[in-house]
């Protein structure tokens, strides 16, 4: 570990992975810390944060004394409060950050969650020789370029695999098992919170106000869910992906997300007519010197690997010029998962093995996808020709109608339906939308859901 190294990304175990292409990932059984050479001395690791993943990764620690990690330090505010006796013994609890700076830890895992915080901690930590290992999406989001170069420069690591997809091994896959492929679109459900949420209505046809709450008991949701419900979350993931998987640095703040909220278990019931189901997808895609990129919730053909995930799992779909579609899945939200992709992390940094990215990010213009095929789900207070009002607004803008679907049974007086558009232009689309938008027989807003191939 002394020699200088290159800035990091997780290696991946190809004893205990099987990269399959149109189909999710199987994990076969391991235990929880593979051997290792006797040549590979401990490493000591210093854990910033106690809270969920800090407790975890501590955990799997503790519940594996062999393995080729050492706790030294655990760093936490009013660290009085959260010791626990099972913490390896040897372990020091400290107030104090310039107590890990000034120890023998090689590596620090920083999990404090504050992006500012985090921010502050992670360049101190390069810049006092120590290797890093965040879970923090946010910060590499936002801040992986400059804190790669800060990391090359001291010859020390930055890794992140746990900052994509939870316990899904996606960045070590991507980088490492599809090196040789030139990768044009990553597609993903990136949002555990959001998949139980949407898996919820749709097998139990609960309201989306309930299924929220049920995340939020269940601690996949924060008490303000915003940011997974409205895809803030996921836009910083699919950024990160963005420059792993493609090469192109992207601001999320340039990445369009719309929210999964106007969803009701109505819609899931009319996209099983069409033979689709409904989760929030997270694109980007390099095209004609563009990025195109958004995060929102879509209709998505039954017959897609997409579809079947199912409560909290996560799934990457990487398309390659070459090799096609590779898919990886599994757990995307929760402590233990997490914590398996921090631990792979730091063990990948024992061992010497730092694969990295084989060309620099670049920047470029990032608009979202233009055309494509809608799913349009209007309730209106019903009387003679609302169809006909909306379809000459659709045809005013070239629109063709794909479908018109009604359920019976429900009152006049809010009723109902759908239309499915031919692909069109999202311009069309919102010309169209604002026309009839201002018709006053909604009862409300008219919904507006993309339907992909």
């Amino acid at each position: 570990m002394e020699a200088p190294l290159e800035p990091y990304f997780a290696e991946p175990d190809p004893a205990v992975m099987q990269f399959s292409q149109h189909a999710p990932l199987r994990h076969a059984p391991r235990a929880a810390f593979p051997s290792v050479p006797e040549k590979v001395a401990a490493c000591r690791v210093a854990i910033l944060g106690f809270g969920t993943v800090g407790s975890s990764v501590t955990r799997l620690i503790a519940e594996n004394p062999a393995s080729p990690v050492r706790l030294t330090h655990i760093f936490n505010r009013n660290v009085a409060r959260k010791r626990a006796e099972w913490v390896p013994k040897d372990a020091q609890w400290t107030e104090c950050f310039d107590d890990v700076l000034d120890s023998d830890a090689e590596v620090v895992v920083e999990l404090v969650g504050d992006v500012v915080a985090a921010r502050e901690f992670v360049r101190r930590a390069l810049e006092a020789g120590k290797h890093v290992v965040t879970a923090n999406k946010q910060l590499i989001a936002h801040e992986a370029g400059e804190l790669l170069a800060l990391a090359r420069r001291h010859g020390r690591r930055l890794g992140f695999g746990a900052a994509v997809a939870g316990g899904v091994p996606v960045i070590a896959g991507i980088l490492e098992g599809l090196a040789a492929d030139r990768l044009e679109k990553v597609t993903g459900i990136l949002n555990g919170t959001c998949n139980y949420i949407l898996s919820r209505m749709e097998k139990d046809h609960v309201p989306m106000a309930e299924a929220v709450r049920e995340a939020q008991k269940l601690g996949y949701a924060e008490a303000d869910p915003s940011a997974d419900v409205d895809g803030f979350d996921a836009r910083a993931k699919i950024a990160i992906l963005a420059g792993v998987a493609l090469g192109v640095s992207v601001t999320p703040e340039h990445i369009a997300c719309r929210s999964i909220t106007p969803l009701a278990p109505l819609d899931f019931e009319y996209a099983r007519e069409l033979h689709c189901t409904i989760r929030q997808l997270s694109v980007a895609e390099l095209k004609d010197g563009q990025v195109f990129a958004h995060v929102q919730p879509a209709l998505v053909p039954l017959t897609s690997p997409l579809a079947r995930v199912n409560a909290n799992e996560n799934m990457v779909v990487a398309t390659g010029r070459y090799g096609g579609n590779t898919v990886f899945s599994g757990p995307g939200a929760g402590g233990a998962p997490t914590a398996v992709a921090v631990l792979s992390d730091v063990m990948a940094i024992a061992r010497g093995h730092a694969p990295a990215p084989d060309r620099a990010m670049v920047s470029l213009p990032v608009t979202s996808v233009s055309r494509q095929r809608n799913y349009l789900r209007f309730v209106v207070d019903d009387r003679p020709g609302i169809l006909a009002t909306l379809a000459n607004a659709l045809a005013r803008e070239g629109i063709d109608i794909d479908a018109v679907l009604q359920h019976p049974g429900h009152p006049k007086t809010r009723l109902p339906f759908v239309i499915t558009t031919e692909a069109c232009e999202a311009d069309a689309l919102a010309r169209a939308a604002g026309h009839f938008s201002q018709c006053d027989f909604h009862v409300e807003p008219p919904l507006c859901v993309a339907m992909v191939e």
